[in-house]
């Protein structure tokens, strides 16, 4: 049985065998003797985007009172759901990032504890996901950006949506009416200012 450690674009953390691009955490967030989660979704602000791989080190997932291992089927999830690359061991990508949000925010080069603020804020209601509204028709969104309607999350690529699954994403003609921003405007906005998320390769097919 898979463990319930796989996250959706709303943020919300199942079971699921598909693992994903990526792994990352909010925190400590489960019990290592039974591996399964504990009632809160969060220990600390900087909900991170790691890799998979880091210098040969091996993790076995859930067991030991450390980070929570939590998987994203690729970075624009990851993101949707409202973390940001990590300073350890993405730290290039981490410094991209940073400085398209200061380019896309109009202010100085942020510590990370500033972008974990904004996001913050961004991407919870008390303890409900925020949602956002449209800044623009969803074909002028930035390659990566997310949106969520009808019950569905889909990923913008070229100005076209592709609806998410666990698995990947899939061409569809258009977006119901309804929709609202899910990634958060602060990381949209560094992704209009050039950051490059990593897509799944379904994305690209």
């Amino acid at each position: 049985m898979p463990l319930q450690n796989r996250v959706t674009p709303l943020g919300d953390i199942v079971s699921t065998p598909h693992r994903g691009l990526f792994t990352g955490n909010c925190g400590i967030i489960h019990d290592p003797a039974t591996r399964t989660l504990l009632g809160r979704r969060w220990t600390t602000r900087a909900w991170l985007i790691c890799v998979c791989e880091f210098r040969g080190r091996r993790r076995k997932v859930m067991a030991t009172q450390s980070w929570t291992e939590l998987f994203f089927l690729d970075e624009a999830t990851a993101l949707a759901a409202g973390h940001r690359p990590c300073f350890f061991c993405r730290r290039d990508d981490a410094n991209a990032f940073r400085a398209a949000w200061a380019r896309g925010q109009g202010v100085d080069i942020p510590r990370a504890g500033e972008m974990d603020l904004v996001l913050h804020d961004e991407r919870l209601q008390g303890r409900t996901r925020r949602l956002h509204a449209l800044p623009s028709a969803p074909s002028a969104l930035p390659d990566g950006a997310m949106v969520q309607a009808g019950g569905e999350s889909f990923v913008i690529v070229g100005g076209r949506p592709l609806k998410w699954s666990f698995a990947g994403y899939r061409a569809v003609a258009n977006i119901p009416g309804d929709a609202l921003l899910l990634t958060p405007p602060s990381t949209v906005r560094a992704l209009s200012a050039g950051y490059p998320p990593v897509l799944h390769p379904s994305a690209k097919a």
